[in-house]
């Protein structure tokens, strides 16, 4: 039987919960609210500021669109596979490593998540802070201080105000940001001829975007775990996917359009410089834009301490979890408030090296968990199981360690990179193939090692009784 708790607070505005099993009693919520929260995560400034770098890399604006597109769309077919894993096992993402990894081993790749966690919320509190600082005329560590409280206030709540926020965010997004897509069209220079446009360029701003999507795998079913395990499979893919690739494709090519026209000023400031498309409201839009960038933002905080949790917690089983929460939450925002400050102003580079380093550390990881879901377990797992040190799954299996390790090291000879280019990327022209190269590998290579070793299950798998597509 999966853990069941003795307080069932479903209706708690306060989350009540850690990474501990979610029992049907608790279950709640509509596969729609799923669209909702991805779009809300996707459409927001952090997107739109992705989005230009494949003009900042040197595409014009017709690859700039291609590579966007092909990238969010996808990248966003292995976050929103993660999303069915949600309602039917019912915990959060990073803990589902341990079917994969033992019960020890999976802390490898949940460290490496939560410093994912920490990048993206610097990336977030760079650029609200400077909009801050401009907007209200304050210091720029001020801003970063003012803009992450926000930020803390919606983490603390925990799931049920991060998707409650979305859902009118969503809106308030879709608003702001149709009217900066209509603005900024209507604004293109005639012409606009890219400085690098070459097929090693495109590929590796294809990766970029790619990498957007797959940098949020192990969010995802941290906020689909409530939902019924009765949702159906394709329900809860698609809803995922069109508010992630679809929203995310949008709002990048809008930021490509902002970056043709002032790259620069973008950089610097970039709500700043989008709020002043609108002189006359330019204040109320740089608010709405700040506002819209509260959901992604709150995940960070609140997925690390799940995240974390996982690697030192056996049973998720904590007293007072929503305590836990709110001084986890706080010391998480306070460091990353210090690095933001450190951070500085350069964004656009800022971002670009969080992105791909991630990408290139997250790939091996999305793809054991796929493969060990889809293909090797076919759905089925023992949920007690996840909570035992000592049980079916291990402490940890070694095999899998080791393709993880592999995967990454087979990637670093195609990386292109600000800070490292590998010498078969560099062959190519720039392109960066390192993602595709380590899913492939990672995903045949352990499935392999799960047919040659028959480790996979506590139980034979069970076929899935629906399909995501």
């Amino acid at each position: 039987m999966a853990q069941q708790s003795e307080r069932p607070k479903s209706t708690a505005a306060i989350e009540q919960r850690s990474i501990d099993h979610v029992p049907a009693t608790e279950r709640h919520g509509k596969p729609w609210h799923l669209f909702t929260l991805w779009f809300a995560s996707n459409v927001q400034i952090t997107g739109l500021v992705n989005g230009a770098l494949a003009i900042t890399v040197g595409l014009d604006l017709p690859w700039a669109i291609i590579s966007i597109l092909v990238g969010n769309l996808v990248g966003g077919l292995f976050m929103a596979y993660h999303s069915v894993q949600g309602p039917r096992l019912g915990i959060p993402q990073m803990i589902q490593s341990r079917a994969q990894f033992g019960f020890y081993g999976a802390i490898l790749p949940v460290a490496i998540v939560v410093v994912m966690y920490f990048g993206f919320n610097v990336e977030g509190a760079v650029i609200n802070g400077h909009a801050v600082a401009s907007w209200l005329h304050l210091p720029y560590p001020a801003a970063v201080v003012l803009s992450n409280l926000a930020t803390l206030v919606v983490a603390v709540a925990g799931y049920k105000l991060i998707h409650a926020v979305s859902k009118y965010l969503s809106v308030v997004s879709a608003v702001v940001f149709l009217a900066l897509f209509i603005e900024l069209g209507t604004h293109l220079p005639a012409h606009y001829h890219g400085t690098s446009v070459n097929a090693g360029t495109v590929l590796l701003a294809t990766s970029i975007f790619a990498s957007w999507q797959i940098t949020w795998a192990p969010y995802v079913s941290d906020y689909s775990r409530y939902l019924p395990e009765s949702t159906p499979a394709k329900t809860t893919f698609w809803w995922t996917y069109l508010g992630a690739a679809v929203g995310g494709s949008w709002v990048m090519v809008i930021g490509a359009f902002a970056a043709v026209i002032g790259a620069n000023a973008l950089g610097k400031d970039s709500i700043g410089f989008l709020a002043h498309q609108f002189p006359a409201i330019s204040p109320l839009l740089v608010a709405a834009l700040i506002i819209g960038g509260v959901p992604g933002s709150a995940q960070s905080p609140y997925g690390a301490f799940l995240t974390a949790l996982s690697a030192v917690s056996p049973t998720g089983r904590i007293a007072a979890a929503s305590r836990a929460r709110t001084w986890f939450a706080v010391v998480f925002v306070a460091i990353t408030t210090v690095l933001a400050v450190l951070a500085g102003s350069n964004i656009l580079g800022l971002i670009e090296n969080i992105t791909l380093i991630l990408l290139y550390l997250l790939i091996p990881w999305t793809a054991i968990n796929l493969t060990d879901y889809y293909a090797v377990r076919r759905g089925h797992y023992d949920i007690e199981s996840f909570f035992l040190k000592n049980g079916p799954y291990g402490r940890c299996n070694w095999g899998a360690v080791v393709i993880f390790v592999l995967s990454i090291a087979v990637e670093i000879p195609f990386i292109n990179s600000t800070v490292y280019e590998g010498p078969l990327a560099k062959h190519m022209g720039g392109a960066d193939i390192s993602w595709i190269v380590g899913l492939l590998f990672a995903a045949i290579i352990y499935y392999l090692y799960c047919a040659h070793s028959r480790r996979p299950t506590a139980q034979e798998p069970k076929p899935l009784t629906t399909t995501p597509v």
